[in-house]
Order: C-alpha cells, then structure tokens, then sequence
C-alpha cells in the first residue's frame, strides 16, 4: 500500500492541547456527567436584534447570493473606517487600510505567509493565542517566544529580545486585552513597542478581539476601551490590527472580522486572501454594517454581565480557599494552580472534566509560560458558575 508523504511543515502543527482536550470531554459526556464549557472564549450572550433583522433582510435579496469580491465590501470598509476614527481618533482611508477577514484569526494566521521568508523570526508572546504560533509554522518561520510573567504585569520585556534573533526578525505579534492572561497594556507600552519595531524594521502586529471587555472599577455607566496601536503609530507606519465582531457584538459564529493598518501591509494580505477565499455572505457584513452603526448599549449590557459573572466566579473561588488576581478585561479568569497540579495544568483540567463535567483550559496550551496556570471562560451565567465552583471544591477534597 502506498504510504503518502506529507509536508514537513504539518509536524508542528501535530501536538494540539485543546484537540486532547475536546477529546476528555466527549469520553465525560460518553460516562454521562454533565458537560459545563468553560474551555473555549465563545459567547453565550444574543446577537442584537438589528444584526439579526439586517441579516435575514439580505437573505431575500437574490443580489447578495452571488459570489463577493473586494469592491463589493466598500460600504462595509467605510463603515469600518468611519466606526474606528471615532473611536480612536485616528483617520484611516477606507479604500487601501481596511480589509475585511473571516474573523480575526484569518489575518493573524495568514498574515506570516506575506511577512516571512524561511528561517525567518516572529516575535510572540508566551503565553499567547494559538493560531498566532500556527500561521508563523505554516510560512517555515521560527519562533522567538517572550514571555509574560505576572510581575510584569504580563507585559513583554523587549530589551531581552536577543542581538541575533533581532537580525533575523520580521515580525511581533502582540495582543492586548490578552488572551489568556487578561492582561491589558497602557498606552506608553505601546509606544515602547511602535519605537523598538520601527528602530529593527519588524512589522509590529496587534490582535485587538477584546478592545471593549474592559472592566473599569464599579462605575457600569461609563465604557472604558483598550487603547489601540494606532493611537501610538498615528502614521500607520509598521503595524496592522486585527479586529473581530465576536467579543463585542456576540457575533462569533458569524465569522467577520477586519484589519486596519499600514497601506502596504493590508495590501499584502488582500493579494494572500484572493488566492485562499472570496469574502463571507455580504448578508454577514449588512448584518455588521448595524452592529456598528446602531445603538452601542449592547456593549455595554455584554461588558456588565461578563463583570458580573468575573465577580461571582472569583468572590466563590475565595470562599474554597483559591485566590485568584481580579481580572480588568476579557471574558476570562486565569488563576494559578494550586499543589498538586501547580506544574501540570493537562492533568488538572483532564481529570476535573472525567470527574466533574467541568471543562476548561490547561494554561500550558497557551505557551510553556502558561504552564502552572488554567483558564476558565465566563460564558455561562453566574447561578452555573456557582455550580462550578461548587464541583471545582469537591474534587479538590478527593484529589
């Protein structure tokens, strides 16, 4: 029987912790616990009535079934233009800095195939999204990892980057609010950022899913937002950022998302994009034309609830005796695992799912800097989180 050869490229791309853990979690439901999700960032909370309208409005005009190429997203890219220099106060030209993508993670995966050449540095933080590792591996690049520890406020120290990886680095990849860690980074670091891949001509890349799941103190009237790399590269000089209609508007299943960034680099992606896909239903982008020109209450009622679930879930942790840092933003809590797990963040969250029903994610599937850690997605209501913790105290009194 022929044996077929594949590319060496797939070898890095074998170990996935969270296909292991989808896994655990189909044998827990097999053995009959009940299943709570806290392992994937997937917003429970509804679309807004308007996107949904816009949506199925399209549906029944046979002009938006055909197939849809760049010039058929200007008003889309306007919006987006118009809805981000409101925003940020930073103007952007809707024609040659905006793209529309299939989500966020489209850009931040295929972004590395325009950017690297074999053998080729990117600079990524550790703990970090995934699929930011994926797109590096896929365009033959390596991977310099910086590492974010908590008494750094998770932020990276640029000044260990060593001589000889910076002479071979094209690009960094940052990503504030921060997944997993929930980490958000001030102004003044971004501008450290901007002035240090501007001195080593590295393309400085910001995956911005979480700009708005700010939490700002008990105040649940005024919305507080992330600040963006443009507010510190005003001229778009080396960066590009991603954005994504899941977190704030509940549109994960939707799969819309858009770059903004330097003229060249978008270019670039547009060129990479036309050979792997047409654009999404342009039913999908009417339906997020509202979600940014409506009423932008909705953020707000979903910033509050995650708060409040943040509260509940942290204040039980207390109550069991595990404390836990109060995340500022994101939809997630990442605690610090206790003895015995504190060095195997797998086996915790294998054996909670087998026992419990419970399922979250092993810190290590982030980054060997995550090990010791376990993230848990506030995407279930607070009475559930309750129950949660609840099963969490028990299997730690039989472990």
């Amino acid at each position: 029987m022929t044996k077929i050869q594949f590319a060496h490229r797939l070898q890095s791309l074998q170990s996935n912790v969270f296909a292991d853990m989808d896994t655990a979690k189909t044998v827990a439901v097999a053995a009959g616990k009940d299943l709570i999700d806290l392992s994937l960032g997937s917003s429970d909370l509804p679309v807004q009535g308007s996107v949904l309208t816009a949506i199925s409005e399209s549906l029944h005009d046979s002009s938006t079934h055909g197939y849809l190429l760049f010039r058929g997203t200007q008003k889309f890219r306007h919006v987006v233009a118009q809805w981000y220099e409101q925003k940020y106060g930073v103007p952007v030209d809707p024609d040659t800095e905006v793209l529309p993508l299939i989500g966020s993670q489209e850009g931040t995966a295929h972004l590395p195939l325009a950017i690297l050449n074999p053998g080729d540095f990117a600079l990524l933080l550790d703990p970090g999204y995934p699929s930011h590792a994926g797109g590096v591996y896929l365009a033959s690049g390596q991977i310099y990892t910086m590492p974010l520890k908590a008494e750094n406020n998770f932020l990276p120290i640029l000044t260990d980057i060593p001589a000889s990886v910076l002479s071979q680095s094209k690009m960094m990849v940052l990503s504030y609010p921060h997944n997993p860690t929930s980490a958000i980074a001030p102004l003044s670091f971004f501008q450290e950022a901007v002035d240090f891949c501007q001195q080593h001509n590295i393309v400085l890349v910001h995956d911005f899913p979480y700009g708005d799941v700010v939490f700002t103190g008990e105040n649940t009237n005024h919305q507080s937002i992330a600040p963006s790399i443009f507010q510190a590269d005003r001229e778009k000089s080396i960066s590009i950022e991603f954005f994504s209609m899941s977190k704030s508007y509940n549109m994960g299943g939707f799969r819309i998302g858009y770059a903004i960034g330097n003229a060249e680099l978008i270019l670039a992606l547009k060129k990479l994009k036309a050979t792997i896909d047409f654009n999404q239903y342009l039913g999908i982008l009417n339906g997020a034309i509202a979600a940014l020109t409506g009423d932008q209450e909705g953020i707000k009622n979903t910033v509050n609830q995650f708060r409040q679930r943040r509260d509940t879930f942290i204040q039980a942790l207390a109550r069991i005796g595990w404390q836990v840092p109060t995340p500022e933003a994101t939809m997630y809590i990442w605690a610090k695992l206790p003895d015995p797990w504190s060095n195997n963040s797998i086996q915790f969250c294998t054996d909670l799912v087998k026992q419990t029903g419970i399922a979250a994610s092993p810190g290590v599937g982030f980054g060997a800097a995550g090990e010791g850690y376990v993230r848990f997605a506030l995407v279930k209501d607070s009475p559930t989180l309750e129950i949660v913790v609840q099963r969490i105290a028990e299997f730690m009194d039989l472990s």
